[in-house]
């Protein structure tokens, strides 16, 4: 199964803030046991590079993957440390470039039809929408889907257990990233179980969705 299916069929995509390399592997497991098999962990923290390489050593069924990339260069240092798939917040078509010359599963994030369009002029048919609360969620979603027959979304932002059934009943809906299955304060807290039961929670909504 290639990257970008791993993430279809997680339905969830968590994104993991780690300040700690300590964390990333108990964390990994965390999501793991809770039934969620891919994480994005963010290039916020000085940590993110040694994080990702700990996960790809440590955790085999764990598919770890870089959020937060701004450049080629972080995303050159997240490969080379096991990163298998590369997101970011906007739409920068040199990162989305050297991914896809370097056989490396990128979503930009884009939220304008002119970003879209950039990023469908460069093959990509999956992007981040984020932040999706911000720049009106669903409802916009939906908007920007009728132009654009047959791209998917990754909402990032504004999702959580509440409204995560609604965004996953959308055709037009790949899967949804978000921190509430792994909130920066239960991984510094080492509140691990906290992790795995919010997981067992949101891949029980992903379930009932979409069987």
């Amino acid at each position: 199964m290639g990257v970008m299916e791993r993430l279809a069929q997680a339905g969830i995509v968590p994104v993991v803030v780690l300040e700690k390399v300590e964390d990333a592997v108990p964390t990994a497991e965390a999501l793991l046991a809770g039934g969620i098999d891919v994480m994005e962990i963010t290039f916020r923290t000085a940590a993110a590079a040694d994080c990702i390489r700990e996960v790809s050593e440590k955790v085999p069924g764990m598919l770890a993957g870089a959020g937060t990339v701004l450049n080629v260069e972080q995303a050159k240092k997240a490969v080379e440390n096991g990163a298998k798939f590369i997101v970011s917040p906007g739409f920068d078509p040199e990162t989305v470039k050297w991914c896809q010359e370097n056989g490396v599963a990128v979503t930009p994030g884009c939220v304008t039809p002119t970003e879209i369009m950039a990023a469908k002029a460069m093959g990509i048919n999956v992007i981040k929408f984020f932040p999706a609360g911000v720049y009106g969620g669903l409802k916009a979603l939906k908007a920007l889907s009728a132009p654009f027959v047959g791209l998917k979304f990754i909402p990032t932002g504004g999702v959580s257990a509440d409204n995560l059934a609604e965004f996953l009943q959308a055709p037009f809906i790949y899967a949804v990233g978000g921190s509430w299955v792994c909130a920066p304060a239960d991984i510094k807290g080492g509140n691990f179980d906290k992790i795995k039961e919010l997981s067992k929670q949101a891949k029980d909504i992903y379930h009932s969705v979409r069987g």
